[in-house]
């Protein structure tokens, strides 16, 4: 189940800040339209934002850092939330800019901040899950021994000849 989640996530992640980072521009003036920070600070979030998406994505496709990644993931998608929950709230008309694009909407196109939110909040249950539990057999981490307080199990003979689990340190 953690492998699911850390690719549906990465998969997420990926799309997101790779459809954001050919277009910087439009990614900081994303960040602006949601009029929560500083426009120094926002164009730095609109710079940096895609690239850490990726990153993460990447992170969390080879299972590496995994715990790491799930916890920024889970953040970075809280942070989402509030913000689209912030722009809804007060009255704002804005694409999200999730997946590239952003700012205010064409007059007649409502914002669709419902499923924005719903979406985000389904995401941040699955970094929660991926920073939880262990990150999977096909992860990185579980291949290179990175996974603390993670026991293992190794079959070992008993002197009947029954297989029978030994826990290894």
């Amino acid at each position: 189940m953690t492998t699911v989640s850390r690719l549906v996530l990465a998969g997420v992640l990926i799309v997101a800040g790779w459809g954001k980072i050919g277009a910087p521009v439009l990614s900081v003036q994303a960040v602006e339209a949601y009029d929560l920070l500083p426009k120094s600070l926002a164009t730095a979030v609109g710079y940096g934002l895609p690239i850490l998406e990726i990153v993460v994505g990447l992170l969390l496709v080879v299972g590496l850092l995994t715990r790491a990644a799930g916890v920024i993931s889970a953040l970075l998608m809280l942070a989402f939330v509030i913000g689209i929950a912030s722009a809804w709230a007060r009255g704002l008309r804005i694409d999200c800019g999730c997946f590239g694009g952003g700012g205010q909407l064409a007059a007649g196109v409502e914002p669709d901040y419902l499923i924005d939110i719903l979406r985000d909040f389904g995401l941040f249950g699955l970094g929660v899950f991926v920073a939880i539990f262990p990150p999977g057999r096909f992860a990185l981490d579980s291949a290179l021994g990175l996974t603390p307080g993670e026991e293992s199990y190794e079959d070992v003979e008993s002197d009947d000849g029954e297989l029978q689990e030994k826990e290894a340190y």
